[in-house]
């Protein structure tokens, strides 16, 4: 259930309904809206009448919601989730975002470049993974705090947000002290104890859907972060695997307006990891665009070749400044800008 409040509603009077949910043994999360403010009850609301809450000061009225992700839904909301970043961008809203950056940050000099150069062609924030969570144990695991570092003078140099990955709870201090954005991998997005840590966090996160998850097991690992009253979630498309081979995994572009149609939140799409291979980079890029994302995480690298990681589905810098050329129409097609 939900709880939709008057517009001239006051903090006393959220805060006073805040404070009614959790004397009953219930909790409330507060989701701010662009016209009014909302509050989700979490735990089992049918010990109370469905009219408690009405004749609280400031409530308007009171919404059941049916999907089991409460929180994530866009029943009854009537907003958009917008995540503002310090740089004054923002994720969600008329603008797209691109986020920008190599797999792995492999040293100061290179992270540091890549972050100027991708600033200049127009990126709203830069990704670098400093912990790496590979497949074979025997292959490059990243720079881990070291490459934190370096990503942070990255920051300084470009003025870019930076995004990384967390891999475990106890990791979540330690990165978010340098990240602006933490990241949920997909190996991750049903490990319900990190979710809970990078809810708690604060911070922007950026979760990736399971490779092998349904839409609405996305949304329910969404849920444990929003849950912890962390209402800046991004959901990343980023592949699917089928039983095809040709791809890397399949990018399944039909759950952009297919989320657009359950969530309120904001969903962007990685068409590196969602097809394997550079020269499908550009071309998926617009294709998520125009099928409404409201962002795109995308590899890129000086020299892909020698990327100590993920060399083949990462492009050129230069590919890079061209493709945002062209993201601009098709941007402009569907009514954004870029």
């Amino acid at each position: 259930m939900i709880i939709i409040m008057k517009v001239e509603s006051t903090k006393k009077d959220i805060d006073h309904v805040l404070e009614s949910i959790e004397k009953v043994g219930l909790k409330g999360v507060l989701l701010q809206g662009t016209n009014r403010n909302v509050i989700a009850i979490i735990g089992d609301e049918r010990i109370l009448p469905a009219d408690f809450w009405d004749v609280l000061p400031g409530v308007e009225k009171t919404v059941p919601i049916l999907a089991p992700y409460k929180l994530a839904s866009k029943e009854g909301k009537d907003f958009k989730t917008i995540i503002h970043l310090s740089n004054g961008k923002k994720i969600g809203g008329d603008h797209i975002a691109v986020i920008a950056g190599p797999c792995a940050i492999e040293s100061k000099e290179q992270i540091v470049e890549i972050a100027k150069r991708v600033r200049d062609a127009g990126a709203t924030a830069l990704r670098g993974g400093a912990f790496k969570p590979r497949s074979n144990p025997y292959t490059f695991q990243g720079l881990q705090e070291e490459g934190l570092v370096h990503l942070a003078r990255a920051r300084e140099a470009s003025g870019l947000p930076i995004v990384t990955e967390v891999l475990t709870p106890e990791h979540v201090k330690l990165v978010s002290k340098y990240s602006d954005i933490l990241q949920v991998g997909t190996r991750n997005m049903q490990n319900f104890l990190l979710l809970r840590a990078v809810g708690e966090a604060g911070k922007p996160v950026i979760l990736k859907r399971g490779m092998s998850a349904t839409i609405e097991e996305f949304l329910l690992a969404a849920e444990y972060i929003l849950a912890q009253n962390n209402p800046n979630v991004i959901l990343c498309e980023r592949g699917i695997r089928t039983f095809e081979t040709h791809t890397r995994f399949t990018l399944s572009l039909s759950v952009v307006p297919q989320l657009k149609e359950m969530t309120h939140l904001p969903i962007i799409v990685d068409p590196s990891h969602g097809t394997g291979k550079r020269s499908l980079v550009n071309p998926m890029s617009k294709g998520s665009i125009a099928v409404g994302a409201d962002g795109l995480l995308i590899e890129t690298h000086p020299d892909p070749e020698k990327s100590f990681v993920d060399g083949p589905q990462t492009i050129t810098l230069e590919a890079f400044e061209e493709l945002m050329q062209e993201l601009k129409p098709v941007a402009e097609a569907v009514g954004r800008k870029i």
